[in-house]
């Protein structure tokens, strides 16, 4: 089967109104596309991307760009789009780059990003996102574990890039400004190029996409993607978002994180609709909004901290009419928010999960509207042969009963899944155990087989004799109407390990008090187990997240013990649960 037939088959499936009919479609596509034999070469940027979708839909709109700053906006069709990315390849390929060369891409959400990412595929070229917010010893750390022959970047961030390169002494083959920088080559003179330029002969198994995890959990490591594991493993996303060929598909995220490949670009991208990317340096939920609704956007994914903001702000201005389908990826969304934005668009948000090394994995189908459970991020993607195992690597067979998520190995090795964590054999060994790849999160499965998020592996808080995944205290408190957004951590305690410590941000004209601390004591004991309620609330004006959303636990819970380490104990808006006698204990 050639490869094209794979993504036409995704593009029809996509398309069907009985979600019965697609379900079972996309069970039989992906039961064909796990155990067939993958060609040994594949480029998805000729054969995908040019011959199937531009040769059949040239003129129309790849990408929409907006910046709900200046409201500034620009668009490109696939031929244009096409010129753009061979016009920067063959930039790269005067200045020496050669296949399995890398580029280093620090850049904000502009354009120039899709093509740059388009040229590396087409180029056999390694992508390396780079997060706009590195400081010089973070980008020393990535140049000194992986050298840079290439680099993209804004011109604000030049400065410290070529102090990082200066530092480990590295001189890249070209580096690419987006405006002008001396020593640098301005994007702008790569209009002098052929829009043609000739594919790389890439096998399928080539590395092409190095993530470097955003460190929650230590230092970053370098995940390799390969050639087909994101460009044809992505069509797992691309079912799970249910992105149709007339679509204008949006995502909020930063590209230099595996989200954005994921969901700006190879989501839309694979089945020939429109992607769409704003550009914000500090996110305005109206101004946001505004170019939600401005350009027509039909499905829309967003982290769980824009889906928060979104739901407290006055909508009723906005017009939600074009939007067919929302999505939440990142951390699992609370049931109290999946149910307001219904309220307000009509639309449930489906809540996916999967990491920088896979693709979408776990998640609510579109096959499964109307019948998701808040909370749930739902079942499996028949790309993935997922489960639950406990601490000794026993697979857990009953109902609600948490475990460590793991994709089996045995009968298939899922496309989606990554290469390697490249330079870290002991990691390698460390996550895949027993014909197992173990994800580092949990989870639960209840009896009709949704799935239920727990937490990071290490995020869960030991107390006692339990163990509290974060995620359910988080949800607790935001069905309190006083509460914004929360974190759960487990701080040290002598006596029970760890005590669970809520950091509270609360809502636009709500101000910290005992009583406010009181009243969500009492609301979490009439929601949640005993065992599981917060013992210390601290309310906060923020809390620290990566890029993409996700809250630093490990930041949170290494403050705590500095704190504890340091002497000083009591916060200004701290309160403790054994300090209130209106509570029926007073015992920790």
């Amino acid at each position: 089967m050639s490869m094209d037939n794979l993504y036409r088959e995704v593009m029809d499936l996509n398309m069907m109104d009985d979600n019965d009919r697609k379900r079972d479609a996309a069970k039989t596509f992906f039961d064909k596309l796990n155990t067939m034999e993958i060609p040994k070469y594949f480029n998805w940027a000729s054969e995908i991307f040019e011959e199937l979708h531009v040769k059949e839909r040239g003129d129309k709109k790849a990408l929409i760009w907006a910046d709900i700053l200046t409201d500034e906006s620009r668009s490109f069709t696939y031929k244009e789009f096409a010129a753009n990315g061979n016009q920067c390849l063959n930039a790269l390929r005067k200045s020496g780059m050669a296949q399995g060369d890398n580029m280093y891409m620090m850049v904000p959400i502009v354009p120039e990003t899709w093509f740059a990412s388009y040229a590396c595929i087409k180029g056999g070229l390694v992508s390396v996102p780079t997060a706009t917010t590195m400081t010089t010893r973070e980008l020393e750390f990535r140049f000194e574990t992986y050298a840079a022959d290439s680099i993209i970047a804004d011109e604000i961030y030049t400065d410290i890039l070529d102090a990082a390169l200066k530092t480990k002494g590295i001189t890249p083959k070209i580096k690419i400004v987006l405006g002008k920088k001396d020593g640098w080559v301005s994007y702008s003179e790569l209009s002098q190029e052929s829009p043609e330029a000739k594919p790389a002969q890439t096998k399928s198994r080539d590395l092409l996409f190095c993530f470097f995890t955003s460190g929650t959990t230590g230092l970053p490591k370098r995940v390799g993607h390969s050639a087909v594991s994101y460009p044809l493993g992505h069509l797992s996303t691309s079912v799970m978002t249910g992105v149709q060929t007339g679509d204008i598909h949006h995502n909020l995220g930063a590209p230099g994180w595996a989200k954005w490949a994921w969901s700006s670009f190879f989501t839309p991208l694979n089945v020939g609709a429109t992607a769409s990317g704003f550009n914000f340096t500090v996110l305005d939920g109206d101004k946001y909004l505004t170019q939600i609704t401005k350009h027509k956007i039909t499905t829309f994914c967003a982290p769980p901290t824009a889906w928060r903001m979104f739901i407290n702000l006055d909508t009723s201005a906005f017009d939600f009419s074009n939007l067919r389908q929302s999505i939440g990826a990142g951390e699992p969304l609370n049931p109290e928010v999946i149910n307001r934005w219904s309220e307000l668009t009509g639309t449930e948000i489906r809540d996916f999960y999967g990491q920088t090394e896979s693709t979408a994995m776990i998640g609510n189908h579109p096959w499964m509207n109307g019948k998701m459970r808040n909370g749930s991020f739902g079942q499996p993607s028949f790309m993935y042969d997922v489960a639950l195992v406990d601490d000794n690597g026993k697979e857990l067979t009953s109902p609600d009963e948490p475990g460590h998520i793991v994709v089996k190995l045995d009968k298939w090795r899922s496309i989606g899944l990554f290469t390697e964590y490249i330079g870290n054999p002991e990691k390698m060994a460390g996550v895949f155990v027993d014909n197992y790849y173990y994800t580092g999160d949990r989870a639960s499965i209840d009896q009709d087989g949704y799935w239920w998020f727990v937490g990071r592996s290490d995020d869960v808080i030991k107390s006692a004799d339990f163990r509290i995944g974060p995620f359910e205290v988080e949800s607790a408190l935001l069905e309190h109407s006083a509460v914004a957004e929360s974190a759960i951590v487990g701080v040290p305690d002598e006596k029970r390990h760890q005590l669970v410590k809520a950091f509270c941000i609360l809502k636009e004209g709500q101000e910290p008090s005992r009583e406010l601390a009181l009243e969500l004591f009492q609301h979490t004991i009439n929601i949640l187990a005993k065992f599981k309620i917060p013992r210390i609330i601290e309310f906060v004006p923020a809390v620290p997240k990566t890029l993409s959303g996700k809250i630093r636990r490990v930041e949170l819970r290494q403050q705590e013990v500095d704190k504890q380490s340091g002497g000083k104990v009591t916060q200004l808006h701290e309160y403790f649960y054994w300090d209130f006698p209106e509570l029926s204990s007073k015992k920790k």
